[in-house]
């Protein structure tokens, strides 16, 4: 039998402490933060029913989900059937997003409040083709506003997308930042105007939402490809070369005829308020944004970075989706970070704070030092302690080295770590109740009673 691969799937990656320790470090500012804005937590099944996430991200979305196979008997009759087809082999489906399962739950829980804020950290897969920050397993980290179109919902979550991105250290010189706005009215009124049909309305979006990977030109060629004028494809890009030029939204919004003057009076109107909280100096109108999520229906965001392809999360109002799981329409909004792209930004650029991975002190002990003893200081160490002001601090993270080989192997293993400390204890330190402690960088060595190590440490 031949030798079995020990990498993970394509796509998809292990996580060993140091990288376990960066995404815990992200996580949890995103958790504080999100919270801090009022949102509640929410997680939802990996698996879902592929009705529920079909025809929600648009054809090329579709294509990019993960299908499970049936299972035992119902899967040997689909192919004793002969000939089947992708639909009779599946019913479910790995999500897609976060966004799609969200909307099934509102639907399917009446009894959470008319206004219900949340937010969901968990991972997602797509069949994508993988690249440098692009997997098709990732995590996403979304916050979201249901049951109001009001736009200070919207600028409630960029705020607090804003909020996480500087408490994470981005917005100086090492990661500025910009949250590009736009709305999909303004865009499907360029597209009107250029005589593309309703029907290709959605594909022409998908394509436009591509222009900063592919190129003016790229996009063009992909208009034609679905069917578009070339005259055509020219002109809508030629309406968004227009749309950069100053009062822009001014203009349109003051001009009644205009098919999207009441986007751009509510997109200006976002912008005044966006610009009263934490996003105000990141903010910029962008034409050009796209979303090539079908869902979106209003105001659409996405954050990017200098030097940096791509963007580091997006977003954007929804007010028809949760709809097509429930006999009600229900607006909704909301932002999402990509976990992976921030962490491969705060790698690239040094930004993560010097943290400790592991044990912060090896227990190492002599021959003559029972087991159970050894046990007992290490649980001591890692108990809780009160401090003057009458607050309680944590425990020491401790190692116990199992075995009593020579002292110096013990130290030796506690350098291959990383542990900046080892604490010895033989029968002299085991008869006074100290523990001997020697701080790996320096050398520095001190006897101390166990209540005193853990200050030491720490200090």
């Amino acid at each position: 039998m031949g030798s079995i691969s020990t990498k993970p799937p394509s796509g998809m990656r292990d996580f060993l402490a140091a990288e376990v320790a960066r995404r815990r470090h992200v996580i949890g500012v995103i958790e504080r933060v999100y919270e801090s804005f009022g949102f509640v937590p929410l997680e939802t099944p990996a698996i879902e029913n592929l009705s529920t996430l079909l025809g929600k991200y648009g054809p090329e979305g579709d294509q990019l989900l993960y299908r499970l196979l049936h299972r035992r008997e119902r899967l040997a009759r689909a192919l004793a059937a002969g000939a089947p087809e992708e639909a009779d082999l599946s019913d479910e489906g790995l999500r897609y997003d976060l966004t799609v399962p969200l909307a099934r739950v509102v639907a399917n829980h009446p009894e959470l409040p008319p206004f219900f804020k949340r937010y969901q950290i968990q991972p997602v897969w797509r069949a994508d083709r993988p690249a440098k920050g692009r997997f098709r397993e990732f995590w996403q980290c979304d916050v979201d506003a249901i049951g109001t179109r009001s736009p200070v919902a919207d600028a409630e979550v960029i705020g607090a997308v804003a909020t996480v991105l500087k408490h994470l250290g981005f917005g100086g010189e090492a990661a500025p930042f910009q949250i590009h706005v736009n709305h999909r009215e303004l865009l499907r009124a360029m597209v009107a105007v250029a005589r593309i049909g309703p029907e290709l309305e959605a594909s022409t979006l998908i394509a436009l939402d591509k222009l900063e990977k592919i190129g003016r030109e790229g996009v063009i060629k992909e208009l034609v490809e679905k069917g578009i004028e070339a005259t055509d494809a020219h002109q809508v890009l030629t309406h968004l070369d227009h749309a950069r030029a100053p009062r822009f939204l001014e203009r349109v919004a003051e001009s009644p005829a205009h098919a999207a003057c009441a986007a751009a009076a509510g997109l200006l109107e976002l912008l005044a308020l966006a610009r009263s909280g934490p996003a105000a100096a990141h903010l910029v109108f962008d034409p050009t944004l796209a979303r090539g999520l079908s869902y979106y229906t209003g105001p659409i965001f996405e954050i990017t970075l200098p030097g940096l392809a791509g963007s580091i999360g997006g977003g954007g109002r929804y007010d028809g989706l949760i709809g097509m799981f429930s006999k009600h329409q229900i607006p909704a909004v909301g932002f999402s970070l990509g976990l992976e792209r921030i962490l491969l930004v705060m790698e690239e650029r040094g930004m993560f704070p010097p943290r400790c991975v592991g044990p912060e002190l090896l227990l190492c002990r002599f021959p003559d030092v029972p087991a159970a003893e050894a046990i007992r200081i290490a649980t001591q160490l890692r108990a809780e302690r009160a401090l003057a002001d009458g607050t309680r601090a944590p425990g020491l993270r401790v190692e116990l080295f199992a075995d009593t080989p020579a002292v110096g192997k013990q130290i030796a293993y506690a350098v291959g770590i990383g542990a900046p400390f080892v604490g010895l204890v033989g029968g002299d330190e085991l008869a006074s109740g100290r523990l001997t402690v020697k701080k790996l960088a320096t050398g520095e060595q001190k006897a101390l009673p166990v209540a005193e190590v853990p200050a030491f440490v720490r200090g």
